[in-house]
Parts: structure tokens; sequence; C-alpha cells
């Protein structure tokens, strides 16, 4: 059992704090009281102060809006134990490191994003099973150090979370185009087909709905992440245009490789095996483990279980 802090409540800290609630001793915090009385009703410690909230804590994860996340790091940074990591849920993971190490934080930081969530938002729509089989980025940087990396994977892999193995900037450049993108792609289906007007929308059925699930996201969520990412969502929108453009009045090639895409990412062959912890360079097998499309499953004493994708 692990003392654990989470700081804000909303989807994702919600959901993290109610997931890890069931195996550590979880302690969290929101600025707002009312959300404070709903995770006390849902069976949570919640504190009412900030440093009482992470003082005791061995890991700290804070899940505040990306505006705040760089602000709340360094007001909990002085509270912490002496051997206590942060780390954090932001969905763009450059920027905040800048800022970190600006602190001279960086020690103190692991930088982390799970990819799980929906459309909506709050500690009322937080849902304790909502990283069952998530990735989640943990960021490997010069500076990270290690046992304490392995610390936060260890609690993560322990609620079933898949834990990948990436630098900061080679996790921005993804996520503009498997996240972001998307996001932005669902709010241009969804006003294009709002301006064809009252008949496209009573037609709109199964695609129309999947396709614009996230365009419900609240706007302000997705701007901090767009804004915060602009360069690499920039270079997804113009090849994403120019693939559109390109197609011409023959999609045909265009929708042949979205399928065969599509089809090799549902029909993946994973292969697992064990990475000895005591691995001469393991920082780097573990992100070589990541740019390969690889996790890792387990942290025991002396072994990682890791999986990777066989044909890479």
């Amino acid at each position: 059992m692990t003392q654990v802090a989470v700081i804000g409540l909303g989807l994702i800290g919600g959901s993290l704090a109610r997931r890890l609630a069931a195996a550590h001793d979880v302690v969290v915090f929101d600025e707002d009281a009312a959300t404070r009385n709903l995770a006390r009703a849902a069976g949570l410690t919640a504190a009412d102060e900030l440093t009482q909230t992470v003082s005791g804590a061995a890991i700290v994860f804070v899940a505040v809006p990306m505006p705040a996340l760089s602000t709340m790091v360094s007001q909990v940074v002085p509270a912490l134990s002496a051997s206590a990591v942060v780390t954090d849920v932001g969905s763009v993971k450059a920027p905040l490191y800048a800022a970190v190490r600006a602190q001279g934080m960086g020690a103190r930081f692991v930088g982390g994003h799970p990819m799980a969530g929906t459309e909506r938002s709050g500690f009322a729509a937080s849902d304790p099973c909502l990283y069952d089989g998530a990735a989640w980025v943990l960021c490997l940087e010069p500076d990270t150090v290690l046992p304490s990396w392995l610390r936060v994977a260890a609690v993560l892999t322990g609620i079933g979370v898949r834990v990948v193995p990436a630098t900061a900037a080679e996790h921005d450049a993804a996520v503009a185009r498997v996240s972001h993108l998307p996001h932005l792609l669902a709010a241009a289906l969804a006003s294009t087909a709002a301006a064809a007007g009252p008949l496209a929308l009573t037609l709109a059925a199964g695609s129309f709905r999947d396709g614009t699930r996230v365009a419900a996201t609240a706007p302000r969520l997705t701007v901090a992440m767009c804004r915060a990412n602009g360069e690499a969502v920039e270079a997804a929108v113009a090849e994403t245009v120019d693939l559109l453009r390109a197609s011409g009045p023959d999609p045909g090639l265009l929708l042949a490789a979205g399928h065969q895409a599509r089809r090799a990412w549902e029909n993946r062959e994973i292969v697992t095996t064990d990475l000895a912890t005591g691995a001469v360079g393991l920082a780097d097998r573990l992100l070589e483990l990541g740019r390969r499309g690889g996790w890792v499953e387990r942290i025991g004493e002396h072994s990682l279980s890791v999986a990777a994708p066989a044909s890479v």
C-alpha cells in the first residue's frame, strides 16, 4: 500500500482517486468545496488544505486543468517529503516540463498522460473503471530519476494500466495525431452537418454519432490542449487536409489506406516478455520499447513484464 495524493477531482482525477483507493491510502483535494463533499460522499478521504493533502504522500498526482498545471506543481513540491515524487495527467508534456525545470523541480517530477476519458467532465462523471486496459504515458527524460519513474509505473500497472515509456517530445507529436486532431475533426464534422440544416441532422446516425462524440467535450478543455501543442497539431491538420485534397473526386486510394491502417491497428499481434529491473541501460531500453509501440504491464521486485507488437 502506497500513500497517494490526488489533486483535482474532475473526470480524470476523480476516476483515478476512486480506482487507487481500492488498494492504496489515498487523500484527495479539489479547490471546489462542493467537489470535495462529492468525493467524501463517494467514500474518499478529502482534505480541505493542499499542504494537508500532500504532506505524507509518496506519490502526488496533479490532475488540474492544463493552464493551472505548472502553478499547482510549484505549490505542491515545497510541501512534499524528501522522497516523494510528483506526476500529472496533462495531455501535452513539453511545455510543462519546461516550466518544471525552470523552477528547479525536474528531479521531483515524472510527466504522465492517461489515454482515457469521455466527453463528460467533473467528479460526477468519474468512473473507477475508466482506466481498465488504458495506455498511460510516463515520460522518461535525461533528468528523470529512474527509481521514481518505476515507483509511479508500479502503482499504475497495479490498477490495470499499460504504462508506455516516451519522451515528452515523442508524446506530444503522437497525441497531436491520435487525440488532438480527432477533437478538431469531430468539431468540423459536427459544424458541417449543422450547417446543412435539419434534414441532415435527422438523417445522422451511427457514423455521425461516433465521428462527433468528442465534440461534446467542454470546448475550453480542447482549446487548452490544442493551443499548448500548437505546432504539432498544425502539422497534423495540414497533413490531413493534404490527404483529403489529394483524394480529389475519387477517394478510393485514401479510403483503402485508411481501411488498411485501421485493420492493422485492430489486429496487432502482441508479444510479452520480461526485462530485468537491473538491466544495463534500462531507461534507453524502455524508451525503445515505447517507440516500438510497446508498454510495461507489470513491475516486480526484479523484473518488468513488457509487451509490444510482434510485427515492429
